[in-house]
């Protein structure tokens, strides 16, 4: 089963995916001031990508954001390619 879990500092922070006990990507942020952050790379691990574990950990940061009422600006090319194919993010885009 896939998961996420995060560590935060406040300042900057990772989410990291798990298939099962597996970690299998992570996708690195920081903030911008306390409204805002920016995900500046998403990496899913050789040789398993394609399974969705890069869209999971999008998911999760926009989670974070509606949850904690913050904005994401998608600096990492991926990330910003999920957003420009997911309409249903532009509520959370920097």
């Amino acid at each position: 089963m896939m998961h996420t879990t995060l560590h935060d500092d406040g300042k900057k922070g990772r989410w990291l995916a798990y298939d099962g006990n597996k970690e299998v990507g992570l996708m690195d942020f920081v903030y911008a001031g306390t409204d805002k952050f920016i995900i500046e790379h998403t990496e899913v691990y050789e040789g398993i990508e394609g399974k969705g574990y890069g869209k999971a950990l999008v998911q999760a940061a926009v989670d974070f954001a509606r949850e904690k009422h913050l904005k994401i600006m998608p600096l990492c090319p991926y990330a910003k390619a999920v957003f420009d194919k997911t309409p249903a993010y532009a509520d959370v885009l920097w």
